[in-house]
C-alpha cells in the first residue's frame, strides 16, 4: 500500500465530486483491492546494527507508546538498541490503582465506595450505579493510556484486548470487566497460554462468550469456538480442526457460573458433563476422561490447553497477530520464512512466553528496514492519545478534583469513539477490523466519516480546547530549539512529529504561513524576536499566533501526519 497516497487521494476526495455523477465513498477509490506485493530482499531477525539515533528511537517509542513525549525520546538518550528494547520491556510489576468513584453526586450517591475510591472489589449496587462505573472503567483506562510511563505494557494490555476482545456493554458487570482487564495487563509480557487458562475461566469472559450458561444439559459452543478460532489457532492458514472438537472443547468448559458477591467465577461440579470427549485427528485422536470432583474437572481444562498448544499453528497464529500490530500487516512468503516462522520457534521455545518474541522482534534488524517506518496508519488511540502526548499537553490536569478528572479522560474516550475505536467495546468478538481484515486492514482507519473528524480534533485543540486542555502554539513553539529560525522551526516539527520528510513544496507552504507574505526569514525571526520581548502585549501576541495557526493548522492537515 501507498500509504501517503491513498491519505492524500482520500483528502482530495472529502472535498466531494465534481460532478453529479455516482458518488463513490471516497475510501473506495483508493483502498486496497489486493494485499500489497513488493519486490525487496528483506532483513530477518538478525540484531539490528545501523544507525540508532532519532528517527530509529522515534520509530521504536512509536510502536510501542501511544504518542511520544520529549522525557521518553530523553529516556532513551545513549542507549543502543538492546537497551532501549530491554528499558521498554522492563514494565512494573505492581498493578495501577484500579477505577476510582467520580459519579457520585447529590442525585447519585454509591452507599458502598466513598468518592476517589477504588470501586473494583465493591458490592454491586444497583444499574444506575453500575453503568456508572462502566463509563469510570473506560475513563481510567483512557487515563492509564494517557499518561503511561515509558514501557510497553499499555501497548500491549491493548493489543491483547483487540486479541482476546471482549465488550464491556456486553458483560455488564463493570467489575468483571475492570478484573478482565487488569489480567490482560498483568500477562501484558508474561506467559500467553497461562494467560489463555486463566481468561477460559475469567469472569468476564464467562459472561461475554455464555461460558456460565454452558453446561452438559445445555452446551454453548460459543466459547470453545473462539477459543480456537481467535484466540489460539485461528482460522486461516488451515489449522484442520473441526466442529466435532469445537463440541468436544464446550463439554469440557461445561459447569463454569459466576458469584456476583465474590465477583469470581466458581465450578458446580453437577453441570459439568462428566463424559469421556473426543477429538480429532488433528489432536491426534485425543481423549479427555471425564471428572466429577473440582480438580478433575479443572485438570480436563488443562488437558485442553496442553492439547491446543501443542499445535504449531498456536505460535505462528499469535506472532503473524503481533506482526500486524506491531510492524504491518502484508506477510508475504519472505516475511513468513525470515520473520513469522523463527519468532514462532522463539516463542514455543520459551514455553509461550511473550517478553522474548519481542525482544527478539523489536531490536532486530527486519523492525527497522526503512519500508516497516511510516507504514502504520495511526490508530485512533495513537492519534487523539498521540497527539496529546507528543505536544506535551496535559493529560492529567494538575489540582483537579476526581470528577472533572475524569469526565476529561472520557472526553478523550468519546473522542477516539467517534473514530471508531471505543476503548472496552470493540466491533465484534473478533475485535477491531484494521487488524484482521483483508486486504484493507490500517485503511479501515480512514474514511468520509473519521478524516475530517481526525482533522477536526486538532482545530479544535489549537482553538478551543478540550476541557481546559488546548494547545497554546505560542507555548509549545517556545519550547522548540530555535523557533525564531523559520527553517529550523519546521525541520523541528517534521523530525519530532512526522516520520517521512516533506516535500520542498509542503515546506514552503508551512514558511509561507510564517512569513505572511513576506520573502525574507528574518521578517519571522524579528517578529518572535518583538513578541519573546514582551509576550503579554496584545499587538505582540497578535502578530505571530495568527501565523502559527495558520501554519499548524496545514501541518495537522498534511496525511503524512496520519502515519507513524
Amino acid at each position: 500500500m501507498n500509504r501517503k497516497a491513498f491519505l492524500q487521494g482520500s483528502l482530495k476526495a472529502f472535498n466531494g465530486p465534481e460532478s453529479p455523477k455516482k458518488v463513490i465513498a471516497p475510501e473506495k477509490l483508493y483502498e486496497n483491492k489486493v494485499l500489497p506485493s513488493f519486490h525487496r530482499n528483506l532483513s530477518g531477525l538478525e540484531p539490528y546494527t545501523g544507525l540508532f539515533g532519532d528517527a530509529e528511537k522515534l520509530h521504536l517509542l512509536r510502536r510501542t507508546l501511544f504518542g511520544v513525549r520529549k522525557t521518553d525520546l530523553e529516556a532513551l538518550k545513549n542507549m543502543n538498541v538492546s537497551d532501549a528494547v530491554a528499558f521498554l520491556l522492563n514494565v512494573p510489576s505492581t498493578p495501577p490503582t484500579g477505577p476510582l468513584n467520580n459519579y457520585t453526586t447529590l442525585s447519585l450517591i454509591d452507599l458502598s465506595v466513598p468518592l476517589g475510591s477504588p470501586w473494583g472489589n465493591a458490592i454491586y449496587g444497583d444499574g444506575t450505579i453500575n453503568a456508572a462505573r462502566r463509563t469510570s472503567f473506560k475513563s481510567w483506562w483512557t487515563g492509564l493510556i494517557l499518561n503511561q510511563e515509558t514501557n510497553i505494557r499499555e501497548k500491549m494490555t491493548f493489543f491483547l484486548h483487540s486479541l482476546i476482545a471482549t465488550e464491556t456493554d456486553v458483560i455488564g458487570d463493570a467489575r468483571f470487566m475492570y478484573k478482565h482487564n487488569a489480567l490482560l495487563r498483568s500477562y501484558a509480557l508474561g506467559n500467553y497460554k497461562t494467560l489463555i487458562r486463566k481468561v477460559t475461566v475469567d469472569p468476564g469472559m464467562l459472561v461475554y462468550l455464555n461460558g456460565e450458561r454452558n453446561s452438559k444439559a445445555a452446551p454453548d459452543e460459543n466459547y470453545a469456538r473462539e477459543l480456537q478460532e481467535l484466540f489460539t489457532l485461528g482460522k486461516t492458514n488451515n489449522p484442520n480442526y473441526t466442529e466435532d472438537d469445537v463440541k468436544a472443547a464446550a463439554k469440557v468448559l461445561t459447569g463454569w457460573v459466576n458469584d456476583r458477591n465474590t465477583i469470581a467465577s466458581t465450578l458446580n461440579t453437577a453441570r459439568h458433563d462428566a463424559t469421556n470427549k473426543q477429538f480429532s485427528s488433528y489432536y491426534n485422536n485425543k481423549i479427555i476422561n471425564g471428572g466429577t470432583t473440582q480438580s478433575a474437572i479443572n485438570a480436563e481444562i488443562d488437558e485442553l490447553i496442553n492439547m491446543i498448544f501443542s499445535k504449531d499453528d498456536v505460535s505462528k497464529y499469535i506472532i503473524r497477530k503481533l506482526y500486524t500490530f506491531f510492524v504491518y500487516y502484508v506477510i508475504d512468503a519472505e516475511v513468513e520464512t525470515k520473520v513469522i516462522e523463527p519468532l514462532a520457534q522463539i516463542f514455543s521455545d520459551n514455553n509461550f512466553e511473550l517478553k522474548p518474541v519481542l525482544e527478539a522482534l523489536l531490536s532486530s534488524a527486519h523492525f527497522f528496514e526503512a519500508n516497516t517506518m511510516g507504514g502504520y496508519i495511526k490508530t485512533p488511540l495513537d492519534h487523539i492519545a498521540g497527539t496529546l502526548r507528543s505536544f506535551e499537553l496535559h493529560t492529567k490536569p494538575a489540582n483537579t478534583t476526581v470528577t472533572d478528572l475524569y469526565a476529561y479522560w472520557n472526553t478523550i474516550r468519546a473522542t477516539m469513539a467517534a473514530l471508531q475505536l471505543d476503548i472496552g467495546d470493540p466491533i465484534n468478538v473478533s475485535g477491531w477490523p484494521a487488524f484482521y481484515q483483508a486486504p484493507q486492514y490500517y485503511e479501515i482507519w480512514i474514511n468520509s466519516d473519521t478524516f475530517p473528524k481526525r482533522v477536526s480534533f486538532c482545530s479544535v485543540l489549537m482553538n478551543n480546547g478540550i476541557r481546559g486542555t488546548k494547545l497554546d502554539v505560542l507555548a509549545y513553539t517556545s519550547t522548540l530549539a530555535n523557533p525564531d529560525n523559520p527553517n529550523a522551526l519546521i525541520n523541528e516539527l517534521i523530525n519530532t512529529h512526522l516520520v517521512f520528510p516533506l516535500s520542498q513544496k509542503q515546506i514552503d507552504i508551512m514558511k509561507a504561513a510564517l512569513l505572511a507574505g513576506q520573502s525574507n526569514d528574518s521578517y519571522w525571526t524579528q517578529a518572535w524576536t518583538t513578541y519573546k520581548a514582551n509576550p503579554t502585549l496584545a499587538a505582540n501576541i497578535n502578530n505571530v499566533k495568527p501565523k502559527l495557526t495558520a501554519m499548524y493548522t496545514y501541518f495537522f492537515n498534511l496525511a503524512e501526519f496520519q502515519l507513524c
